[in-house]
């Protein structure tokens, strides 16, 4: 057991190992048809052996589909696209029943078609361009990991995961989700254009032949039992002082508040954020083959953990600055670790 943490039992060297060996090796057969794009596959990797969901921020054109289609096929998972528009139902993710006659018996009776909730990556593309109806029950999905139709569970397949897609630039006849929703999500992870080298390889890559498909690198099985080594990183308590601090001074309200975030925030973060620090800080160190947290893991995930989850003010707004600039003042902010 660890000292500073008695709950987080000493992970196995060797699954460590295999663990980041496969990072290396995803990132090698992404590498096929994705180029670039590093810090954005690292924070995808994160979300899903920590358990999580994520939301991909970015223009069009940018590989977001294309991306998490190649991580399934990398990870031997069930991959469905679901296109959210304005008329999308529920019943369009979820399934829906239907009267089928029996021709052994003559009788009639209720048969669920599954819908295409029922894999284990889900991208969900274009979420705000549904309707709430439509966007609650996905998250109701994510949440319970189930489907509940005619007052029958049905019980998504594990591992499961939704990658939502959004486009940042079209506004008009879209549905924002709402902070509470978007809070579902462990990672808001935005995808950037790519740079000047990186967007030459792409038009080379693109026009040429068809690139070579992804492998396998990881089965279901093992993601599992992977996603459970993550939950047994050990966090020493100074790393999760580190993170409950973090997640305080984004709190206007809160003595140790910076006067920016007074001055700029309307809502800070809530506990779900100091799980995050802690959950997606976990998932990095394993996929770098290290058994324990360290301040530089919660470092890494703060601006992708936080910046759905604080809500600037109309000062904020009005002079400019996003939450990636407050998240990013409030991490030279941070109060020192306690050693």
């Amino acid at each position: 057991m660890s000292k500073d943490n008695p709950q987080a039992a000493p992970a196995d060297a060797r699954v460590l190992e295999r663990l980041g060996s496969a990072r290396e090796r995803i990132v090698s057969e992404l590498s096929k048809s994705i180029v670039g794009q590093r810090r954005t596959i690292e924070e995808l990797l994160v979300s899903i052996f920590a358990r999580g969901h994520a939301l991909l921020v970015g223009v069009p054109g940018l590989a977001k589909t294309l991306l998490v289609s190649s991580l399934a096929r990398c990870l031997s998972l069930k991959f469905h696209r679901i296109q959210f528009t304005p008329d999308l139902m529920p019943s369009d993710i979820t399934g829906t029943e239907i009267i089928q006659d029996d021709p052994a018996t003559g009788q009639r009776r209720f048969k669920f078609l599954q819908g295409p909730i029922f894999a284990n990556i889900i991208l969900a593309d274009e979420i705000n361009r549904t309707p709430p109806k439509t966007q609650a029950a996905l998250l109701e999905a994510m949440q319970e990991r189930k489907v509940s139709i005619g007052g029958v569970d049905y019980r998504l397949t594990e591992p499961f995961f939704v990658l939502a897609t959004e486009n940042p630039i079209e506004q008009e006849g879209t549905y924002p989700l709402p902070e509470a929703q978007l809070d579902r999500f462990l990672l808001n992870i935005h995808v950037g254009y790519p740079s000047a080298d990186e967007e030459l390889e792409i038009m080379r890559l693109a026009t040429g032949p068809s690139p070579a498909e992804p492998e396998a690198v990881l089965s279901g099985e093992e993601m599992i039992a992977l996603q459970d080594l993550v939950r047994r990183i050990a966090v020493a308590e100074h790393v999760f002082l580190y993170a409950r601090e973090i997640v305080r001074m984004s709190r206007p309200g809160d003595a140790k508040a910076p006067e920016f975030i007074k001055r700029y925030i309307s809502w800070g973060a809530g506990p779900r954020a100091s799980l995050g620090l802690v959950l997606a800080g976990k998932a990095r160190a394993a996929l770098y083959g290290r058994p324990c947290v360290t301040v530089d893991d919660v470092n890494a995930v703060a601006l992708p953990v936080l910046r759905h989850r604080i809500i600037p003010n109309f000062e904020a707004q009005s002079e400019g600055f996003t939450p990636d600039d407050i998240v990013a003042r409030l991490m030279e902010a941070q109060a020192k670790p306690v050693a």
